[in-house]
C-alpha cells in the first residue's frame, strides 16, 4: 500500500521510482530484500539478463512482464527511474558509463569497476550527469551496525585501539565451474574483491581511513587465477592498527568485526553474509560509559538490514536532493585499499595511501601476465 492518501497535500507524498534491475542473480536478492518490501517507495519495472530461464523465473516470480535483453533499450526509456547493476564485476565501468549519460540513477554491485583509473572516470561522469550513483556495501545497514556508529560518532567510544576483520567462508570447484568467476578479465579479484570487500567497507565506515597496509595474498584453496586467503595488517590515520584475514578454505563460514577503543569494545554478529545485523556486542569500560551508551542509543530507529536499508536510505536520500548514503568516494576509498593490498603483496613492502594516477597500480591491480 503506497503511504501517501489522496488527502496528503503532493509535497507529502512519497515518490515511487522505477527500477530495471540488470542481472537476476544477485539482483534477484536487491529484489527480495530491497524494493518488493517498499513497494510505496520503489517499483520492479524492468528485469534485464542474458539468461532466459532465469530471466523467466524471476520474471514470474515477481509478476515482472518487462523483460528484457537488450540493456541499450532500457537506458532510452523515459519511465526508467534507477537502473540496478548486478551483471559480472568485468561489465560494470561500460554499464554504469551508459546509465550516468542517460541521465539515470545507478545502483551498482561490488566490485564497482576495475582500477582507480576506471573509479575517478566514474566519479567524474556522475559530476557530469543528471543521475546519482550508489554503490552496494549493505554490511552497514544492520541495527549492530548502526549502534556502534552511533556510539563512535557522539565521541563515546573514544581512542580506537586495534581490530580485527575476519571473513572465513567455504566456496569449492561447483561455485568456480562459472565462465567468469575465479578470472582476473571478468571477476577482477578473488576473496579480497568479491567476498571480503564488504567488511573491509565497514571496518573503515566505523575504525576511519586507512593510512598503510601490508599484506600477503595466495591461492591455496582452489585451481584458479586469483587469490582465495588474503593477510593483511593495515595502520589507520587514526594511529589505530587493524588485522583482516579471509579465506574460501574455511569449514564453517562467519564473518567477525571486533573494534577495541579506549571505552568500549564492540563485536559484530557473525553471520557469513550479514554480519552488521544486531546484536551485537558491546563492552562498555565503567558504569558511567554504559549510561552514556544508554543515552545515545535511545529512540535509535531500526534501519533495515541489508539491501532493504540501503535502498530505504537511498530512496530518502533522491526524494530530499541529497548525495545517496554510500556514494562513488565510498567505492573509491574501498578499491583504493584492495590496489594497496594487491601492491603489497606483489612487492613485499608496505604500501601508503591515498594512492595516485602516479602509483604503478593506479590503472590496474592485476598483474601484468593476467
Amino acid at each position: 500500500m503506497n503511504i501517501a492518501s489522496p488527502a496528503m497535500p503532493a509535497s507529502q507524498t512519497t515518490k515511487r521510482y522505477r527500477v530495471a534491475v540488470i542481472g537476476c542473480g544477485i539482483g534477484r536478492s536487491h529484489i527480495v530484500e530491497g524494493y518488493a518490501p517498499a513497494p510505496e517507495k520503489f517499483e520492479v519495472a524492468a528485469l534485464c539478463d542474458l539468461d532466459a530461464a532465469r530471466l523467466a523465473s524471476v520474471g514470474d516470480e515477481f509478476a515482472v512482464a518487462d523483460r528484457s535483453r537488450d540493456f541499450d533499450a532500457l537506458l532510452a526509456r523515459e519511465d526508467i527511474d534507477i537502473i540496478d547493476i548486478c551483471t559480472p564485476p568485468g561489465l560494470h565501468r561500460e554499464m554504469i558509463l551508459k546509465a550516468l549519460a542517460a541521465g539515470k540513477h545507478v545502483v551498482c554491485e561490488k566490485p564497482l569497476v576495475g582500477s582507480l583509473k576506471q573509479v575517478d572516470e566514474i566519479i567524474e561522469a556522475e559530476a557530469r550527469s543528471r543521475g546519482r550513483l550508489m554503490p552496494i556495501f549493505q554490511y552497514r545497514y544492520g541495527d549492530g551496525a548502526m549502534q556502534a556508529k552511533r556510539i563512535i560518532d557522539a565521541g563515546i567510544a573514544g581512542k580506537p585501539y586495534v581490530g580485527v576483520a575476519e571473513t572465513f567462508w567455504k566456496r569449492g570447484a561447483d561455485y568456480y565451474d562459472n565462465p567468469w568467476r575465479g578470472r582476473w578479465k571478468t571477476e577482477l579479484g578473488g576473496v579480497l574483491m568479491t567476498h571480503a570487500i564488504h567488511i573491509h567497507d565497514l571496518a573503515c565506515f566505523l575504525f576511519g581511513p586507512v593510512e598503510r597496509v601490508f599484506a600477503r595474498t595466495a591461492t591455496r584453496v582452489n585451481a584458479i587465477e586469483v587469490e582465495d586467503c588474503v593477510s593483511a595488517s593495515w595502520r589507520m590515520a587514526s594511529g589505530a592498527f587493524l588485522s583482516s584475514t579471509a579465506t574460501l578454505g574455511s569449514q564453517d563460514e562467519i564473518s567477525r568485526l571486533r573494534l577495541h577503543f579506549e571505552n568500549v569494545t564492540f563485536e559484530s554478529a557473525h553471520e557469513a553474509y550479514s554480519p552488521g545485523d544486531g546484536p551485537w556486542t558491546i563492552l562498555p569500560a565503567n558504569d558511567a560509559v554504559k549510561a552514556r551508551i544508554d543515552a545515545a542509543l535511545d529512540g535509535l530507529e531500526p534501519v533495515g538490514r541489508r539491501f532493504r536499508g540501503q535502498m530505504a536510505a537511498f530512496h530518502k536520500a533522491l526524494s530530499a536532493g541529497d548525495p545517496p548514503p554510500v556514494t562513488s568516494r565510498d567505492a573509491r576509498r574501498s578499491l583504493e585499499l584492495v590496489t594497496a593490498i594487491y601492491a603489497s603483496a606483489e612487492t613485499g613492502t608496505d604500501v601508503e595511501l591515498p594512492i595516485g594516477p602516479a602509483h604503478p597500480k593506479y590503472a590496474s591491480w592485476q598483474p601484468q601476465d593476467a
